[in-house]
């Protein structure tokens, strides 16, 4: 199976320059868990909740107001190709120990966001416990 297959399609990005308040919106809305940010058309990190979280409310001077995606975003993309197999774009996340990834297609645009959720719905069961297993690993 091709990561196009069962990915998420047309994932949107925001600036560096973004509210958090904004991206908890967001997330809120479409029922996910990360924004790409993205700058000068390139994906230059993610913002997860647990980035809003664990790098914006427990810092000491956290202020919703003027907290922007840039001081709490994960810096670095990593993706994957949307004609990938799964199972390449799945060893990806759990050499990462990531939850989602980014897919872009050959122009490099993104396309798309594939999630443990997608892979628990399209994998083998021997894939996805792998995969769970490593993901879930402390770092």
């Amino acid at each position: 199976m091709k990561v196009k297959d069962m990915m998420h399609k047309g994932v949107d990005w925001v600036s560096p320059d973004t509210p958090i308040t904004e991206i908890a919106k967001l997330m809120q809305a479409h029922d996910i868990g990360c924004i790409p940010i993205g700058h000068d058309d390139h994906l230059i990190g993610m913002v997860t909740d647990r980035d809003i979280v664990c790098k914006g409310l427990v810092s000491k001077d956290f202020n919703p107001a003027r907290t922007m995606a840039r001081d709490v975003m994960t810096k670095g993309i990593h993706c994957c190709r949307e004609d990938d197999d799964l199972a390449k774009a799945v060893h990806h996340m759990e050499t990462l120990k990531i939850r989602r990834l980014p897919v872009i297609n050959k122009s490099k645009r993104m396309v798309g966001m594939i999630s443990l959720g997608d892979v628990g719905h399209s994998a083998g069961a021997d894939l996805l416990s792998q995969c769970m297993k490593s993901v879930s690993a402390h770092h």
